[in-house]
């Protein structure tokens, strides 16, 4: 090897970067010489962000910046531990000439006696003289050595034989490069389908362990995190795991699934540090005769694998990152809690909050962790009676934000949380009113944030996957002209249900020759007799939307209300069943509007020509006026 390396070596695994930039050339392990992909790779295993400057030219827009190292230190080094830094520091005088994002970094490997993998973090800095600039994506990625790595696993409903990236050149590319038809795979059991990279993305939430098998011989290489901290956007942010390469990733921030809203964007000597990981790559192996009551070897390499995840999880914050800025659990603090809410529509009495998410994001408006992107982020799920318990929170200052299953809208704490080192703060009871103007008169979906409710439809057999869940299928969205060739979809309250009756996602219809036109859906509806004295309240909660505007008619006036131009988060492309949260609460007065008998509430998604813009809807509600409300 001609390039200057260093070797980690635990006895178990051995790895090899290079010096000073800080790529991973090599990972031994299991009696294979190499599992990352062959010599003609001088970049098998990286970390990685695509940034630009705001005045960028279009050539220069998105650029990847694979953040070389221009430095190498060893950290640590004894019998149980070894931690190696690769730095990089920010030179601003040379910063239009070098295409180099402005930010200080410090990219740290780390491995332990007896553990069966390596660990990597790293430390990113702004400056305050730092120039203005824009970043999108920040990620550590490993590529596999494809002779070896066909199998694929993301969770239990998930374990996939993968075609490979020959596949994927020598096949037909669809709607938009990513998605690819498989004409003649290497595997002919793999001929038809599509093969997306969208299609295996998860919630950071269930984000925690993926990766490929080995077959011959059952090896396993995994992604763990461990932790959500450090990510961006919140527990429902969705976001890439593993896929065709064979490719494995670890994301810590990205727009996908969001937009322009988790963008960072670094202006006016903004200074910032964050933390990303430690992140584990860990490797695990079987042989057919350890454990002859395993039928199949790579279910054995999976569950163990999760096992793992489940250790490292546990053993949260780590104990052994050496940077000063990666705060051990000491240094961390609690959070506690009851959250309740108040409906009396529902009842009299305060409900608790089964269920509910609850967690610390940087300060902001209502619902705004969402679209959190530059600080740390700390999430749990409340129990049955609505108590919860946060943990390993760093110091600062911080916004309380909750959502719940089952009701509209978001909570926020009305107070900052100024977290201090080692503290137990215990807020006792707090009640989310949720937005509510009258009692509910007719409503259609669930309030959950997604439209996996809906009625998704079976994809075109000439893109059938074998996927099991069925918003992930392709091309969903011309399916909606299928069913609805000329006249849009009409829902009856009372008469048709949702999941059979509703499309997943109000799309366009496709008109031939790669035309679209936007789409008017009705819902038609009885009422004995208006109040014309009170106000109704059209509820709008939206899962997605993507490019588009909503327009909102009722009966024969002209449109009441609009939307305007919403979304970016393009989750009707990739194959997400949500995105950016929205909910809009239009109110209806005055009840003139409404007539006595069968009324109809006009949506129509007002921009048409391409077939990603729409929105999928969460939940809609029509309230009346208080006076129609009885104990």
């Amino acid at each position: 090897m001609d390039q200057q390396v260093v070797v980690m070596d635990n006895g178990l695994v051995n790895v090899t970067l290079s010096i000073p930039i800080g790529v991973v050339l090599g990972i031994q392990y299991g009696g294979i010489e190499n599992l990352l992909k062959p010599n003609g790779d001088n970049r098998p295993g990286y970390w990685d962000v695509v940034w630009d400057y705001p005045d960028s030219p279009k050539q220069l827009k998105n650029s990847y910046d694979h953040l070389e190292g221009t430095s190498f230190s060893v950290v640590m080094e004894n019998e149980n531990q070894v931690e190696v830094s690769f730095m990089r520091t920010w030179d601003n005088s040379s910063h239009n000439d070098n295409g180099l994002v402005p930010l200080n970094v410090d990219k740290r490997f780390v491995m332990l006696r007896g553990h069966s993998g390596f660990y990597s973090y790293a430390i990113f800095e702004r400056l305050e003289e730092g120039p203005d600039f824009n970043m999108y994506q920040g990620r550590i990625v490993f590529k596999l050595n494809d002779t070896l790595f066909q199998y694929m696993a993301i969770s239990d409903e998930r374990p996939r034989i993968m075609p490979t990236t020959n596949d994927r050149d020598h096949g037909q590319v669809l709607d938009y490069q990513e998605a690819v038809l498989l004409t003649n795979p290497s595997n002919p059991k793999l001929k038809g389908e599509v093969d997306d990279k969208y299609q295996y993305s998860i919630e950071n939430k269930d984000n925690r362990v993926h990766g490929w098998i080995c077959s011959d011989p059952m090896v396993g290489f995994w992604m763990i995190t461990p932790s959500d901290e450090f990510r961006t956007g919140g527990p429902l942010k969705q976001d890439l795991t593993s896929h065709v390469g064979p490719t494995v990733l670890s994301m810590f921030f990205s727009t996908h699934y969001a937009g322009d809203n988790l963008t960072m964007k670094f202006r006016d000597g903004e200074p910032w540090k964050k933390v990303f990981g430690p992140v584990l790559i860990y490797l695990n192996s079987v042989s057919p005769y350890e454990d002859p009551s395993y039928e199949d070897p790579s279910r054995f390499l999976w569950e163990d694998a999760k096992e793992q995840m489940l250790i490292e999880t546990e053993h949260w914050p780590y104990d052994f990152p050496l940077s000063e800025d990666y705060l051990s659990s000491n240094e961390r603090s609690l959070v506690s809690g009851r959250l309740l809410v108040r409906d009396r529509y529902i009842n009299e009495s305060l409900i608790t909050a089964s269920n509910a998410y609850v967690g610390l994001a940087l300060p902001g408006h209502i619902g705004s962790w969402q679209i959190e992107h530059k600080g740390y982020q700390f999430w749990t799920q409340a129990d049955t009676e609505g108590y919860f318990l946060i943990k390993d929170i760093r110091p600062g200052n911080y916004c309380l934000y909750a959502w719940m299953p089952g009701f509209v809208g978001d909570y926020k704490y009305d107070d900052y949380l100024n977290v201090e080192s080692g503290e137990y703060m215990r807020l006792g009871e707090l009640i989310y009113d949720p937005p509510r103007q009258g009692p509910t008169l007719w409503e259609i979906g669930i309030p959950d944030r997604s439209a996996a409710e809906f009625f998704v439809p079976d994809p075109n057999p000439k893109f059938m996957n074998n996927l099991t869940d069925k918003f992930r299928q392709y091309g969903l969205w011309d399916r909606y002209t299928d069913l609805y060739p000329y006249k849009d979809l009409v829902f009856t309250v009372g008469v048709d249900n949702y999941e059979k009756d509703w499309f997943f996602a109000q799309v366009n219809r496709k008109l031939g020759n790669k035309t679209y036109e936007s789409t008017t859906w009705q819902i038609h509806f009885d009422i004995e007799e208006v109040d014309h004295m009170g106000n109704y309240t059209l509820l709008l909660a939206l899962a997605s939307a993507h490019e588009a505007e909503l327009e909102v008619r009722i009966n024969d006036s002209d449109m009441y209300f609009t939307t305007g131009f919403i979304g970016k988060d393009n989750a009707i492309a990739r194959h997400g069943i949500h995105g950016i949260y929205l909910l809009f609460i239009v109110s209806i007065s005055p009840s003139s509007k409404l007539v006595n008998g069968r009324n109809i509430v006009y949506l129509k998604q007002s921009r048409g020509s391409s077939p990603f813009r729409g929105v999928m809807y969460d939940y809609i509600r029509l309230e009346g006026p208080q006076s129609a409300y009885s104990n």
